[in-house]
C-alpha cells in the first residue's frame, strides 16, 4: 500500500472521529426532543384518563397526579353517557360529518376542475378571489352569517352546521387544484374524442384519479368538523342537537364544573378517533403525502 492510500485512509478515520461527538450529539438531541414531546402530549391524556376513574371527593382531595382509589369506578364514563346524551350526540355528529365531507369532496373537486381545465373570463380573478377569502377571520362575518342563516329558517337545525360547513372549505379547492394540475390534460383529450363531455370526463376520469387528494381532504376536513364546537354551539342550541364537542358543556355550570364526568366524556369522544386512526394509518400518511408531492 502506498504512502498516499495510508495517508487517505488515516485521515478518513481522522475525520470520522472528529465527526462522531457531533452525531451522537445531535442523534441525543434528536431522541430527546422526541422524549420531550411525547411528555407533552401524553401528561395531559394520562391526567385525563385517571380524573376520569375518581369521585368528586377523589378529585377535591388528591393531586392530578394522584391515581384513582378504584380502577373499575365507570360511574362517571355512565353518567357522561346518559346524561351528557352522548349516543344521540354521535348520531348527530355522524350525520353532519357525512354529509359534509361528501359535499365538501364534491363542490372542492367540481370547482377545482372547472377552475383548472376550462378558460373563461375572470378565471384568475376567481383564484384571487378565492385565495383572498382564505385570508379573512371567519370570525369577522359571522354577524353577517348568522342574520343570513336566520333569515334562511335555518336556525337551531343540522342543515345551519351543514351548510356552513360546505360554504366554508375554500382550503380544499386549492387540494384539488394543485392535484389536477398533475395529471395531464391529454386524458380529457382522448376522453373527449371518444364522445365523453364534460361532466362524463370528470366522473369517469378526473374524479378516479385524485383519490390520494380526496383523502387528503377527507382527513382535513374530517377533524375540522369532528372537534368544531363554535359552530354547533350558536347554531344548534337545542339539546337534541349537541354533538360531541357541544354534549360535554352540559357537565360545566354556575354552580361548579363536574371535572371528572367531563374527562370521562373526553375519553368516550377520543376513543373513536383512536381506533379510526389505527385502522386507516396508512391510508392517512398514504393521502398526506401525495397531496403533499402533487
Amino acid at each position: 500500500m502506498t504512502e498516499r492510500s495510508e495517508g487517505s485512509i488515516v485521515g478518513a478515520a481522522a475525520m470520522r472521529h472528529r465527526r462522531h461527538p457531533a452525531a451522537l450529539l445531535a442523534t441525543t438531541l434528536k431522541y430527546l426532543s422526541l422524549v420531550g414531546a411525547s411528555v407533552v402530549v401524553l401528561l395531559p391524556l394520562i391526567v385525563i384518563v385517571m380524573t376520569s376513574f375518581k369521585t368528586a371527593d377523589e378529585l377535591a382531595t388528591t393531586r392530578p397526579f394522584d391515581p384513582p382509589g378504584d380502577w373499575l369506578n365507570f360511574a362517571n364514563y355512565a353518567t357522561a353517557f346518559t346524561d351528557g346524551k352522548m349516543a344521540r350526540a354521535f348520531v348527530n355528529t355522524f350525520i353532519i360529518l357525512t354529509v359534509s365531507i361528501t359535499g365538501t369532496v364534491l363542490i372542492g373537486s367540481m370547482a377545482a376542475y372547472a377552475l383548472d381545465r376550462f378558460e373563461f373570463r375572470f378565471r384568475k380573478t376567481i383564484i384571487g378571489a378565492f385565495l383572498l377569502a382564505t385570508l379573512v377571520p371567519g370570525v369577522t362575518t359571522q354577524v353577517a352569517t348568522f342574520q343570513v342563516v336566520n333569515d334562511l329558517g335555518l336556525f337551531n337545525t343540522r342543515l345551519s352546521a351543514i351548510l356552513l360547513f360546505l360554504g366554508t372549505d375554500i382550503v380544499s379547492i386549492y387540494i384539488f387544484l394543485q392535484f389536477l394540475r398533475g395529471i395531464p390534460r391529454e386524458l380529457d383529450e382522448a376522453a373527449a374524442l371518444e364522445g365523453a363531455g364534460p361532466l362524463r370526463i370528470y366522473g369517469r376520469v378526473i374524479l378516479p384519479l385524485m383519490k390520494p387528494a380526496i383523502a387528503t381532504v377527507v382527513i382535513i376536513k374530517g377533524i375540522a368538523v369532528y372537534n368544531e364546537y363554535y359552530i354547533p354551539f350558536l347554531y344548534m342550541p337545542d339539546r337534541d342537537l349537541g354533538v360531541i364537542s357541544t354534549a360535554l358543556f352540559r357537565f360545566k355550570g354556575p354552580f361548579g364544573t363536574q371535572w371528572e364526568i367531563i374527562s370521562a366524556g373526553v375519553i368516550l369522544v377520543i376513543v373513536p378517533t383512536l381506533i379510526v386512526f389505527l385502522l386507516l394509518q396508512r391510508f392517512i400518511y398514504n393521502g398526506f403525502t401525495a397531496g403533499a408531492v402533487k
